[in-house]
């Protein structure tokens, strides 16, 4: 049973219900998406139901396969888009994204620090290597993963050391005296690394509040050293219960070694749920969001992720192990392609089921299906098996998927003790419990 313990719970702000062809649903509010009131409504109905925080993934390249067909009014800044919103909320979190692939240092430490002054010590980062989008950074090509790791875990540290170069301890404001600012608490970081050389220090003092949260969703084992040795959460990749409870285990044992408590990170993985008021309306609805998706769509997806073709197999033939091919070889999304490898391994499906698999359809999130007692059951079961501390909520299918979500799920979960009724504190790391 569970004891002493209650979910944390985000929302994406992305418009998670219009993929595939639930845009054109006459229900589906894709005019509204040229709008930033269209965010800030989201916002507000997730603070209403008092979660932890809103996130927003970022992207800085434009895919050819998301053209088209697809819902895809671009990806706006999503720091620029908390900045706003920060004025419309008074508690919940704002959880940005920004990539430490492609972005100086310096001026992250200053937006984000920006934006944790503007929210009253709200900000969250969400700390991404970028997959894709060398092209328009210049003429090299894509570092590996081993290199984006390594100049993530530097650039970590200088962001770090110069939100620390100015603390909220040094303006001191006395009238009386004329101090305004006690300068021999702020000092230059002066650093030299690998990658960067940056002297500091930052120009705006720390928030009262304390440091900014720090997320990361590193589900490879370079992925995994990182966040557990950084992240107060991680944005964990789990399809199923047992990869959930391996994942949530082994992030709590790496951060043992780091010298950290294992209860100081809350693995969340994103949850991406189909709800309808029968089961039958649910799955209609899970059907028609992958309806556009021809086999030779996830054939070519398969492909990307994993570098396995099976498109000479028929659809009822078993995939083992023995046909994966190199591990070693370049995929999209080695998180991804892992999780689709220990999924063959384990199993030996058909090729009709791996390729409904939702690293082939989508990504690797949790799909939860049925009605709100069947989506709440589900919860529960990887909370109370030690898989999961928490969700990232991506309502699919239609806006009535996330009005139940909000109307109904969530006080089931309130009612039952795994949510909180009312806020406790204002902050995000006070959400957090930092």
């Amino acid at each position: 049973m569970i004891t002493n313990r209650q979910l944390c719970i985000g929302l994406s702000l992305s418009p998670t219900w219009m993929k595939g062809d639930g845009w054109r649903r006459p229900d589906s509010g894709v005019e509204k998406m040229d709008s930033i009131d269209y965010y800030i409504d989201l916002a507000k109905m997730a603070e209403k139901a008092k979660l932890d925080f809103l996130f927003k993934a970022d992207y800085l390249y434009v895919s050819p396969q998301m053209l088209g067909d697809s819902a895809n009014f671009g990806s706006p800044d999503p720091t620029m888009i908390f900045a706003a919103i920060a004025r419309e909320t008074e508690r919940i979190g704002l959880v940005t994204t920004v990539s430490t692939t492609f972005n100086p240092p310096y001026v992250v430490a200053r937006q984000l620090q920006s934006l944790h002054w503007l929210s009253n010590g709200r900000a969250g980062w969400n700390i991404v290597t970028s997959i894709e989008g060398a092209e328009n950074f210049g003429d090299s090509p894509m570092p590996s993963p081993q290199e984006r790791y390594a100049k993530a875990m530097e650039f970590t540290e200088v962001v770090r050391r110069l939100w620390e170069s100015f603390p909220h301890e040094a303006i001191v404001m006395d009238r009386e005296s004329g101090l305004f600012s006690d300068k021999d608490k702020i000092s230059s970081i002066h650093h030299s690394g690998e990658f960067f050389s940056v002297r500091g220090p930052l120009t705006l003092p720390a928030h009262k509040s304390g440091s900014i949260p720090l997320f990361q969703a590193g589900a490879s084992d370079t992925g995994r050293n990182f966040a557990s040795s950084v992240a107060d959460a991680i944005f964990a990749a789990m399809p199923d219960l047992e990869s959930g409870v391996e994942l949530r285990n082994d992030l709590r044992r790496r951060a043992k070694e780091n010298g950290r408590n294992p209860n100081a990170i809350r693995v969340l993985p994103g949850l991406y749920f189909f709800l309808g008021e029968t089961r039958e309306e649910a799955h209609e609805l899970h059907k028609a969001a992958h309806a556009h998706l021809s086999t030779e769509r996830r054939h070519a997806s398969l492909k990307s992720v994993l570098g396995l073709d099976l498109s000479s197999f028929a659809l009822d033939h078993r995939v083992t192990a023995e046909m994966l091919p190199d591990p070693d070889q370049p995929v999209r999304s080695r998180t991804h392609a892992e999780l689709l490898r220990r999924y063959i391994t384990n199993r030996q499906p058909t090729v009709e089921e791996v390729l409904a698999r939702p690293e082939v359809v989508g990504s690797a999130h949790w799909v939860s299906v049925g009605t709100v007692e069947d989506v709440l059951n589900a919860i529960m079961e990887r909370f109370e098996a030690g898989a999961i501390d928490g969700f990232i909520a991506l309502p699919g299918g239609s806006e009535k998927s996330m009005e139940l979500f909000f109307e109904k799920l969530m006080p089931q979960l309130v009612e039952r003790g795994l949510f909180r009724s009312e806020y406790e504190g204002s902050t995000l790391r006070a959400h957090l419990g930092i």
